[in-house]
């Protein structure tokens, strides 16, 4: 797996299991990941070279992000290496312009959107949907990070003036830094809510569906995830499975593809695709009879998928965001043994990341029956855990 984040640490996890050695290629020795791995290849995910040199002996390579230039996963399918999802289905992941090209060729429902270079472009898309609108980096953002709400042509002048590529991800690119960030513009719709659609496919064609979540976000960041969702209709969420089974078949996605999508009150659109396990899918790890990461183990390696069947009929997973005080390793570790004896049931994972504020360090799961129940556990112990705030 190339990355060494709280995804690689996770399908480590689930590749024990399976009798399986996760190699991962890592920045640091300090990733989540290689704090934990048996075999960690310290490299740059950006170089052709370091790439080919990690390969070298892998039975399959896969990610867990969307970063690693195109093309040098292209050189390594022309090498014969197994990369799964391949450079043909990761463009869509990794170049939301592409995506939303591409989603338009299938007729997908999506917002509408245009690329914009200037002000001019951007006030001109605006004539057409409307102030405030949604500018998105096309490459390299993730958490909030790469997209911007404007509320008039004012601000949307303003920040093209001042935007540049720092603050984002690398682009995914041979050149680590550099380069004018590229935009797209797109109505900002009115959405009920978020929720995703999380599935996985494997070479051999075979697909499985997890039940649609709800997503809450802050701050563009998911805080909160809810499954299945509540109060969402039977052919409402047969309709959101389907489309991302269709998606990863016409995009030739191989593992688990996340559909992220806004239910608004015309339907459903889709908002953005993640072809790698997806936070919208750790409630898999204690909630589903095949956590996300084996799943997406078994679709790379080509084996059966697994049963995603619900083990409880709620359950919710909070992430764990870094606040801001600085927490020691020592009073996190008397943090986690007073939410063992108050909240026995609630399941913690932790990810092996300094903690800063608003970075995403962790997450705690709880099942149940009661839905409000279930959710003010869950709720209750990441704060607990994160503040120090013991409360339900």
């Amino acid at each position: 797996m190339v990355g060494a984040g709280q995804l690689a640490r996770m399908t480590h996890q689930a590749a024990i299991a399976l009798g399986q050695s996760l190699r991962i290629l890592a920045d640091s020795p300090d990733d989540g990941a290689a704090l934990v791995g048996a075999d960690v290849v310290v490299g740059n995910f950006r170089s052709l070279d370091d790439l080919r040199a990690f390969a070298v002996g892998c039975d399959a390579v896969t990610f867990d992000h969307e970063h690693v230039p195109n093309a040098h996963i292209a050189a390594l399918e022309a090498d014969g290496v197994s990369v799964h999802p391949g450079s043909a289905a990761l463009l869509y992941a990794q170049d939301k312009a592409a995506m939303r090209r591409k989603l338009a060729e299938l007729g997908v429902p999506c917002p509408r959107w245009a690329p914009v270079a200037s002000a001019a472009d951007v006030n001109d898309f605006a004539e057409l949907v409307g102030w405030p609108l949604v500018l998105k980096a096309t490459r390299g953002g993730y958490d909030g990070k790469g997209v911007w709400v404007v509320e008039s042509p004012a601000a949307a002048a303003s920040l093209l003036a001042t935007l540049t590529p720092s603050g984002l991800p690398a682009p995914a690119s041979s050149e680590p830094d550099g380069g004018e960030v590229e935009l797209i513009a797109e109505e900002k719709v009115t959405i009920l809510r978020e929720l995703a659609a999380d599935v996985a496919r494997s070479p051999f064609g075979q697909g499985a569906v997890w039940p649609v979540v709800e997503t809450v976000q802050q701050d563009g960041i998911c805080v909160e995830v809810i499954a299945p969702a509540p109060g969402l209709d039977e052919e409402r969420a047969e309709q959101a499975q389907a489309l991302a089974l269709r998606i990863a078949s016409e995009l030739g996605v191989t593992g688990v593809l996340a559909v992220e999508l806004f239910e608004t009150p015309e339907g459903l659109l889709v908002n953005e695709l993640a072809m790698r396990p997806h936070n919208s899918a750790h409630w898999t790890i204690e909630g589903a009879r095949t956590s996300q990461f084996e799943q997406h183990l078994r679709a790379v390696l080509d084996y059966p998928l697994g049963s995603t069947a619900p083990t409880a009929p709620v359950i919710v997973m909070a992430n764990l965001l870094g606040g801001p005080d600085d927490v020691t390793p020592k009073g996190i570790d008397e943090r986690v043994h007073h939410l063992m004896a108050h909240w026995p049931d609630v399941k913690i994972h932790l990810y092996g990341k300094q903690f800063r504020p608003g970075r995403k360090v962790g997450h705690v799961t709880a099942l149940g029956d009661d839905l409000a129940d279930v959710r003010s556990r869950a709720q209750a112990a990441a704060d607990y855990l994160m503040n120090g705030d013991r409360r339900g």
